[in-house]
């Protein structure tokens, strides 16, 4: 498939349609809040481009994350704030949100929103646990939400053709496809407790984990923690993770699927993972982590050639299947501008997003996979439709984890 074809397929086959009762204008604003102003928050409101939509609201907990936005987002002092994002729901009249908080409490904020039919864009990674997937994509199909989840490679054109290159076997047959060994979340040890920063609602930031003392590397370095991600730093396996592991099921056409076996090559928290998919494709995490962005996607081996996906980019053997391609998206300020136009189109149209509820389950699944792998230190046979291991109990224990009480998932129906 050249750019040309690409480029021509009807956008209806790519993105089907989704029902709502009302269809905004081609030119109509979209209101939106954001929940959750952190470091990521303050990034996307400085360098992307939101279109026809307009920021009217912002929630947090933590008061000083307010002053924060205003100073990268001066226009944000005339944004509405709330402590509880739950009366912004009430209070305004929006769209959609943006859910930019910690990954433990995003499913729950995200079905809240939901529930009050709103539309939502959510962080990476999508999801805590397996479980947590399956409930959301649930109440997203019952309520007929957009959701876009912001893997936002999925968007940049290049990498879809890059994708479709792979999946329209101009490589051959797929044998193995090699991604980074990436990092594994850590667990916490108790720690003397400090003061809580002024104004911060430290239970409430705290959610369905459990309720430590209060310490600043939990509450700033929160993503490395097992308590609330799965290995969500940079270099983890649901931080930029997710990242590669979700170009590996678009590149593969398992959006609605995922590996059937996995085992570990070695023993440890950081040792390497080998997945296996129904049709033989070998996923191999073993590429040593060298910090470069080239490392968020993977090489796909075929039978006729190779193609290493990167971010914003990619790079073929032979080399002339890169002819015609679309250009390369810069890294940096503007490359999760294509993610936020394709959810803003996707609310007036109500076509699922490139980055949709099962997609994104989908592919933080597999990320859940590497650390189970890792955790038993054994073979297990995966069924992706069950969604549940073969025969191990013990393994299946961990595609949930308690919850606060309070915090609890609401039942779907």
């Amino acid at each position: 498939m050249n750019r040309r074809d690409f480029l021509k397929v009807p956008a209806a086959a790519v993105f089907p349609y989704i029902a709502r009762p009302t269809v905004l204008g081609a030119n109509d604003r979209v209101t939106l809040g954001f929940i959750g102003v952190g470091n990521r928050a303050r990034w996307m409101l400085k360098n992307e481009d939101f279109g026809f939509g307009r920021v009217v609201a912002m929630a947090d907990i933590w008061p000083q994350s307010f002053a924060e936005t205003i100073k990268v987002r001066p226009d944000a002092s005339a944004w509405t704030q709330y402590s509880d994002y739950r009366r912004m729901f009430d209070k305004e009249k929006l769209d959609a949100v943006f859910v930019e908080t910690p990954t433990h409490p995003r499913v729950l904020v995200s079905i809240h929103a939901i529930q009050a039919g709103l539309d939502v864009y959510a962080e990476k990674p999508l999801t805590l646990t397996v479980e947590e997937g399956r409930v959301l994509t649930k109440f997203v199909r019952r309520h007929k939400r957009v959701l876009q989840t912001g893997t936002q490679q999925r968007s940049m054109p290049i990498n879809r053709y890059a994708n479709s290159l792979v999946s329209g076997g101009k490589i051959g047959r797929i044998k193995e496809v090699i991604a980074c060994n990436f990092l594994a979340p850590r667990r916490w040890q108790p720690q003397p407790e400090q003061p809580v920063p002024e104004g911060l609602d430290w239970d409430k930031w705290c959610d369905q984990a459990e309720l430590r003392p209060y310490h600043p590397d939990l509450h700033r370095g929160w993503p490395k923690w097992w308590d609330y991600d799965g290995g969500g730093q940079s270099w983890g396996v649901t931080g930029w993770g997710t990242h590669s592991l979700d170009q590996v099921q678009a590149a593969l056409g398992k959006d609605d699927t995922g590996p059937v076996e996995m085992w570990p090559e070695e023993p440890g928290p950081e040792g390497r993972v080998t997945m296996r998919y129904d049709n033989g494709t070998l996923l191999k995490l073993e590429q040593p982590i060298i910090k470069d962005h080239q490392q968020l996607g993977a090489i796909f081996v075929g039978t006729r050639g190779r193609i290493q996906i990167v971010r914003g980019d990619f790079h073929s053997d032979p080399p002339e299947l890169k002819k015609g391609a679309p250009d390369v998206l810069p890294e940096g300020p503007g490359e999760v501008t294509p993610h936020i136009s394709n959810f803003i189109e996707c609310i007036k149209n109500r076509k699922r997003p490139t980055a949709d509820v099962e997609i994104a389950h989908r592919a933080t699944t597999v990320c859940h996979l590497v650390n189970i792998t890792r955790e038993l230190g054994r073979k297990l046979r995966w069924d992706p439709k069950a969604e549940r291991f073969h025969n191990d109990d013990e393994a299946n224990a961990l595609l949930s984890r308690p919850r606060r009480k309070g915090y609890e998932l609401p039942n779907p129906g």
